[in-house]
């Protein structure tokens, strides 16, 4: 059994993560402030006795004693994150910092959660490890963006300089249930909008293209990486290179719940990138990972929760 710090462990990644790491039988600390983290998503692993929540904030010191640590704390939704854009570069950076001081203290293996977004609007497609990312560093996206950048910084300078045991995991887009159905990502908004029967927002013409990941493949993917010896530290790309286009998305959720729901467009938001797709040669090789639920039945499963926590609501 493991001892295990999940920050940000009552948020849509971090309660799955929570309950993954509990079923594999560790020990697991809970750590968040719930800015975006709800308790709801964590209370049925709350008659756990080997489940532990404490409400803290990552841009604060923090002390304990446990094996590994998985830090997840920011928010990842452009609404959360540029609500407060300081906060969300002071949740990445001294989140950072507090965490690898931790490990350092301790001698624990750590895995920081970065993002796809540290590649901007990518020159390049898909998206290798090795490209440096094309980013605005003062546009209304660059407090999460820069934000993760530096803290990837942080965490290769603490492996250098100090020999902490880092793991470093780019997420692309990830979807499932949990998800807030209030945080403006493109596939909940989809499904509340079209399960409540109003107009279904594209922004731009839609030609904008993702690459969709079920979240228990995410799981997969940061499980097998922390599991990894100490020699890799990446970063490594963990998404699906399914790519879709926003509109195709759109069209898929109408037809899926039978939606009587029409497509409207509005203005694309600034610094939006045009094309994401992981290329995830990397984490084939390096953690015999790739993910396994195609995205009509990962949205089906989505649909599901949405439907049941909207009628939970009325």
């Amino acid at each position: 059994m493991n001892r295990i710090l999940v920050t940000g462990g009552a948020g849509f990644v971090g309660s799955h993560l929570c309950e993954r790491l509990l079923n594999e039988g560790n020990e697991v600390i809970c750590l968040d402030n719930y800015f975006t983290g709800q308790k709801r998503n964590i209370e049925h692993l709350m008659g756990n006795h080997y489940f532990e929540i404490i409400r803290h904030d990552v841009t604060m010191p923090f002390f304990i004693e446990v094996d590994q640590i998985y830090n997840l704390a920011c928010p990842a939704s452009p609404i959360h994150y540029q609500h407060n854009p300081i906060k969300t570069v002071k949740t990445s950076v001294m989140g950072a910092v507090n965490m690898l001081g931790l490990a350092k203290r301790i001698n624990a293996k750590i895995l920081q959660a970065s993002t796809s977004e540290v590649y901007g609007d990518p020159k390049i497609h898909p998206q290798t490890e090795d490209y440096w990312g094309h980013v605005n560093p003062i546009g209304t996206r660059s407090c999460y963006d820069e934000g993760k950048r530096v803290a990837e910084t942080l965490f290769v300078n603490y492996h250098r300089q100090n020999n902490v045991k880092i793991k470093i995991i780019r997420i692309f887009n990830t979807y499932g249930p949990r998800m807030h159905p209030n945080d403006g990502r493109v596939v909940s908004n989809f499904i509340v909008q079209a399960l409540e029967g109003k107009n279904i927002t594209v922004y731009g013409e839609g030609n904008q293209t993702r690459s969709f990941q079920y979240v228990e493949d995410l799981i997969n993917g940061m499980t097998k990486m922390m599991a990894t010896g100490d020699d890799f530290t990446g970063p490594v790309n963990v998404g699906n290179p399914g790519e879709f286009t926003i509109l195709e998305l759109a069209q898929k959720v109408i037809d899926i719940i039978g939606s009587k729901s029409k497509i409207v467009f509005e203005d694309l938001p600034s610094d939006d990138p045009m094309q994401r797709q992981p290329d995830i040669t990397l984490a084939k090789s390096k953690l015999g990972w790739e993910p396994k639920i195609k995205l009509d039945e990962g949205l089906k499963r989505t649909i599901e929760f949405f439907d049941n926590l909207l009628k939970e609501e009325r």
